[in-house]
């Protein structure tokens, strides 16, 4: 039998591992501006072309490379950071691996610049697919520029699963902003598609963070900083007031290293505990230095999970750091026991002398027993007309719950429909909505039939592309962060189609200029659009829905009236007619009934002995 193992040629080892390595061009983003980081540049460009499916490219003024090391550098497990297997614990470089300029180098096309400060001419490399297809020196400025161009074009089922343009720029950007704000201290920048999003000078954290976040930021950070013996903590948190409803941001970084890792998460959720409403979430960027030897960040190649030799001390350090921090800020209750109790301090004594004492008459005619007096009776708190309030009570008890009407038709068991011209209905605790029908009544949760209809409405909308709009009075300029900002894009044609009036005004800025005309009156421009974006960001982690559906189900989530609201027996009737007008109108969006029924043959057994 001949022999049947053999090892892979390296142009398929290297794709087989940047399949670990480069994932999406955000992928080659993360791992081309840490090795700038790791050459020690202090400005850092990115430029990127279609999502980074087209172009990427790199320029930074670090130390740039030799002849040798320019063509070394795309060799697998070719690396500058160790060089023993005890150099892993003692790791202080963003890249160590060597795996990711080969992995790409293996999918791609690649132009390499480079060159150092005390050499008169650099280098340039071209690669194609692992194949080394042109080197000459050339006059270049000193650092390196590497140029990415068509990921995955000798992979094309792999480019088939990359996402829209708009989707890979998110991911960039996200990548963009990690790195970002793990070194404050350098300038970057980033172009896509000729335009500038992001222009950050070297400049201390908490400038950093509002350059990215945007200047609204400002005020909603608390500095957390904790020096122990087994990590030094730094960072800001935010208020809770300013907590979302997703997870976006909320970074940890080890060692200026971005990581993952709920078990930190939850610390800083129990930090937060009694001061955020449920499924809400904390800001925070938490810097966590440690000795490396005490860590381990060779789990994973994409560098983002570590394991900790003594996770446990370091949750309790976060946990209490973090609580520490808001307390001292006045973010957490506090009960004051110095203070005044009762109502007297509040209430400043006049001189006798302004005092003026109370009038009291009276009507020296009133006759108690007389039965002609204006005044009742009372004996225990019952009125002597009792009997004669019983009667109007039951008589209109008699008329609330007199059960008609005629049943509507059904399709699969559908709720009977209420008829037009029976009995108005009733609303109880502001919350949900009595309706009779000819087999009993039924009891409507108003606020997830609005929900639901409100959500056929919009997409019907995006459908026919046909929203109705209300112009604004005074234009809202809002100004978003480098992700949303790209959301937004994303998502302009549908948003607009909504009935939004919205147009980009700006770097990261949209002018809003009309909202959907069936919005309630008064409502903040600024408040929808961002609502709407947290909304859609969350059921997008939740659900694997069309984008048009996730945009619907989040502005109707928005705009639909709140439980406790009180409505009128006009609001109550349309309601309902237009929830039974709808295609779906028993489930609400979450899954969840709208309408339960309640039969009379149930009543009666209910009251049976």
């Amino acid at each position: 039998m001949s022999d049947i193992i053999q090892l892979l040629p390296d142009t398929v080892a290297n794709q087989i591992a940047a399949g670990e390595v480069v994932q999406r061009p955000a992928s080659a983003v993360k791992e081309l501006i840490e090795n700038a980081i790791d050459a020690g540049a202090d400005r850092i460009r990115l430029i990127v072309k279609s999502g980074g499916k087209s172009l990427i490219q790199v320029i930074d003024n670090g130390c740039g490379m030799t002849v040798t090391d320019a063509r070394l550098c795309f060799e697998r497990h070719a690396t500058s950071k160790i060089r023993k297997a005890e150099d892993l614990f003692a790791i202080r470089s963003m890249g160590f691996r060597g795996e990711a300029l080969a992995s790409i180098a293996a999918i791609a096309h690649v132009e390499l610049k480079t060159r150092r400060v005390e050499d008169e001419l650099g280098t340039l490399i071209a690669i194609e697919g692992s194949t080394v297809v042109r080197q000459e020196p050339a006059a270049l400025p000193a650092g390196t520029s590497i140029c990415v161009k068509n990921l995955f074009y000798n992979i094309p089922a792999r480019r088939n699963f990359l996402k829209s343009n708009p989707v890979e720029m998110r991911h960039v950007v996200d990548e963009f902003q990690r790195l970002a704000l793990a070194h404050p201290y350098i300038f970057f920048s980033l172009h896509s598609d000729d335009q500038e999003l992001f222009h950050l000078p070297a400049e201390s954290l908490k400038q950093r963070i509002v350059h990215v976040f945007g200047s609204g930021y400002n005020q909603r950070l608390v500095p957390v900083e904790e020096e122990t013996t087994i990590i030094n903590l730094k960072g800001f948190v935010g208020k809770p007031e300013f907590a979302k409803k997703t997870r976006g941001e909320q970074y940890f970084f080890v060692n200026n290293r971005f990581v993952k890792d709920p078990y930190l998460n939850h610390a800083v959720v129990k930090a937060y505990e009694g001061l955020l409403p449920s499924e809400s979430f904390p800001l925070y960027v938490l810097f966590i230095e440690i000795d490396p030897a005490r860590i381990d960040i060779n789990v994973h190649p994409t560098k983002t999970e570590i394991k900790y030799e003594d996770e446990r001390a370091i949750y309790a350090i976060l946990q209490s750091a973090i609580k520490r921090s808001l307390g001292r800020y006045n973010i957490t209750p506090t009960l004051d026991f110095n203070q005044e109790t009762g109502f007297s301090h509040m209430i400043s004594p006049k001189p006798l002398e302004e005092v003026t004492p109370p009038s009291i008459t009276f009507n020296p005619n009133f006759n108690p027993f007389d039965s002609g007096a204006p005044a009742v009776k009372q004996r225990a708190g019952i009125p002597q007309q009792w009997g004669e309030l019983y009667e109007i009570a039951d008589k209109a008890s008699h008329e609330q719950f007199r059960l008609h009407g005629e049943e509507a038709e059904t399709d699969g068991g559908m709720t009977e429909r209420p008829q037009s011209d029976i009995k108005q209905p009733f609303q109880l605790h502001n919350r949900y909505i009595v309706s009779q029908i000819h087999s009993g009544f039924i009891v409507i949760d108003q606020h997830a039939a609005h929900e639901r209809i409100l959500f056929e409405q919009y997409r019907g909308q995006l459908e026919s592309r046909q929203g109705a709009s209300q112009q604004s009075l005074f234009p809202q300029t809002i100004a978003l962060n480098g992700a949303d900002f790209q959301l937004i894009m994303d998502l302009l044609p549908d948003i607009r189609a909504l009935g939004f009036q919205i147009r980009e005004f700006g770097k990261h800025t949209f002018v809003v200029e009309g909202i959907p005309a069936d919005l309630t009156s008064g409502v903040s421009e600024r408040q929808v659009l961002e609502q709407l974006l947290e909304d859609y960001k969350n059921n997008k982690a939740e659900l694997k829905l069309p984008k048009r559906d996730k945009l619907a189900r989040s502005l109707a989530r928005h705009t639909a009236i709140k439980p406790g609201t009180v409505l009128s027996e006009d609001d109550m009737t349309n309601l309902i007619d237009r929830l039974f007008a709808c295609e779906m109108p028993n489930v609400s969006l979450n899954g969840k009934p709208v309408i339960v029924t309640f039969t009379l043959h149930e009543l009666s057994e209910r009251f049976e002995r």
